[in-house]
């Protein structure tokens, strides 16, 4: 796990997806608003984001801005998301558009703000876990770096079962030694044709060797406290 300054280990969650619009920052919010709910201190920490829209001359990070208010806008909103970007690009190619790049070891720099400031801190990664994030990084370098449980969450979608094994199947080659705490299936629109919708979750369970820690509807603002999240990111 990551290094605390007090010689501890830093407690929290690093959630990727099985691909971009799969509902990582819904799905964060919803972990963040139940552990601060619980009495817990919830940092939120997007090390970068593209696709940011300019206010007034500032980029804001809209990612960044749903995690922040749904852990009670702890910290300053600056430190949630340090790099952002406006095109709507991988992080990478979004700072070479502006002539600028994606500092690799702010990446890393960043997650120390809340050490003091959280009793475990949420950190959500940019696209899927073989997205770049950076020249030399991808999500999964940053998780493994950070040493975080590592959270996926899938889109309740026809394919769901295919995505999430493969994402699985990536972690455990590129990040051999990084915990994996299991899967978050998420519905992310109504999807009414999709027959797939009522059988994903059964068919994670008898394919996938991760607990399937939460089945989230579309539309869904509330997580149930099962399983209980914050022991399972001190474990």
């Amino acid at each position: 796990m990551a290094g605390r300054e007090d010689g501890g280990t830093m407690k929290g969650f690093f959630l990727t997806g099985t691909n971009t619009g799969v509902g990582k920052t819904h799905v964060g919010a919803l972990i963040a608003k139940l552990l601060v709910a619980g009495g817990h201190r919830a940092g939120v920490y997007k090390p970068v984001e593209s696709g940011c829209r300019r206010e007034q001359g500032s980029l804001i990070a809209a990612d960044g801005q749903t995690l922040w208010d749904a852990a009670g806008r702890p910290g300053e909103l600056a430190h949630v998301c340090p790099q952002r970007f406006e095109a709507a690009l991988a992080p990478p190619q979004a700072a070479t558009l502006e002539g600028s790049h994606v500092d690799a070891q702010l990446l890393r720099r960043g997650l120390d703000y809340w050490q003091e400031r959280s009793d475990l801190v949420l950190v959500e990664g940019a696209g899927g876990l073989m997205s770049p994030l950076s020249d030399e990084d991808y999500n999964a370098d940053l998780a493994a770096d950070f040493g975080l449980p590592l959270i996926i969450v899938a889109a309740n979608e026809l394919g769901v079962i295919n995505a999430t094994l493969q994402t699985i199947l990536s972690a455990r080659a590129v990040a051999p030694r990084l915990p994996i705490a299991g899967v978050i299936l998420n519905q992310t629109a109504e999807l009414l044709d999709d027959l797939s919708v009522q059988h994903n979750a059964e068919q994670l369970e008898k394919h996938c060797d991760l607990p399937l820690l939460a089945t989230v509807s579309f539309g869904q603002s509330k997580l149930d406290s099962e399983p209980d999240w914050f022991s399972m990111a001190t474990c």
